[in-house]
């Protein structure tokens, strides 16, 4: 039997993981629901000594990597593995998986989603009748086919949203550091004709220490005057302090935002604005894609734990 340490988790409860770590003959642990900090998940890692880690938002150290005798995985539930170390995690010898496809949809659904309401005013025009106001007459809306979308980042997602931004009818170009081996009728072009070239940019990036604050004020100044940003990706990809400065000086007409940097404590000045719309990280979110998450990270575990490599793997050994 192995022990399985859990470190949060952004549902109600632990069953789908539970169910599948224990069938399997194994024991795991849970830490609390919200990600504690670094120092609490190191200690908890250190009690228990346990084969496997699996973590949602909770910071996995150097340290706590360094803790358990025998580490066979650190699984991260999601996507991204800016909450990893994961070069210590190599360094000895432990693999790191996560499940890179659970979300696709929903999260170009979002993307998706967030553009439309910005082209057609819906949350703008929610918030003035609530407040009492009906005046059709002032809307200046815009016809998505005369709009054009930069996708910065075209992998699984950023396809997805292509797919889906087409069939409406707006027009889709794209900027990806490594070349798709299949963009379809999508031109691949530069950052700088990226910005210049689109109406919305759409960022689908990871966060690493190349992309963090890559949209900073360079970036911003670049963009269309009257544009539009939208982030469904990592905060951190985004200078927020940029941000509202092209927000109230321009180019910037709006931004869109389910990730934020400094959440869950986002700065109050960028997340209060009216030309700003946000949601809390939920992007990723749907009753079907986090049952499948949960059961596929902690089947990665188990699979890990039976001494056959991941199907997911994040790293060389």
């Amino acid at each position: 039997m192995a022990t399985v340490v859990q470190t949060d988790f952004a549902w109600p409860d632990v069953e789908i993981e539970r169910a599948v770590i224990e069938s399997a003959g194994h024991l795991l642990v849970t830490g609390p629901s919200e990600a504690a900090p670094r120092e609490k998940i190191e200690a908890l890692v250190a009690k228990h000594n346990p084969e496997a880690i699996m973590t949602c938002w909770a910071d996995v150290s150097s340290a706590a990597i360094a803790f358990p005798e025998q580490l066979a995985i650190v699984q991260r539930i999601g996507v991204g593995l800016d909450n990893i170390a994961v070069e210590a995690a190599t360094a000895r010898g432990t693999w790191v998986a996560n499940v890179p496809d659970y979300c696709v949809e929903e999260v170009s659904d979002h993307a998706v989603a967030m553009i439309m309401c910005w082209i057609r005013g819906i949350v703008n025009y929610d918030r003035e009748v609530k407040d009492g106001a009906w005046n059709p007459a002032a809307a200046r809306l815009r016809r998505a086919a005369n709009l054009t979308v930069g996708i910065l980042g075209f992998g699984r997602i950023g396809r997805a949203s292509s797919r889906k931004l087409t069939g409406i009818g707006l027009s889709v170009i794209a900027h990806d550091v490594v070349l798709p081996e299949d963009s379809g009728s999508v031109k691949m072009l530069e950052i700088d004709e990226l910005l210049s070239s689109s109406d919305i940019i759409l960022v689908h990036l990871p966060l690493t220490s190349e992309t963090e604050h890559l949209v900073d004020a360079g970036f911003l100044a670049r963009m269309r005057k009257g544009s539009l940003l939208v982030n469904v990706s990592r905060g951190s990809v985004v200078d927020s302090e940029a941000l509202i400065a092209a927000l109230e000086n321009g180019p910037l007409a709006a931004a869109a935002l389910d990730v934020v940097e400094g959440e869950p404590d986002p700065p109050r000045e960028l997340v209060t604005r009216p030309d700003v719309v946000v949601t809390p990280h939920v992007a990723f979110s749907s009753d079907a894609s986090l049952t499948e998450l949960r059961q596929r990270s902690a089947e990665e575990v188990v699979r890990v734990l039976a001494g056959k490599p991941p199907e997911n793997p994040c790293n060389a050994l």
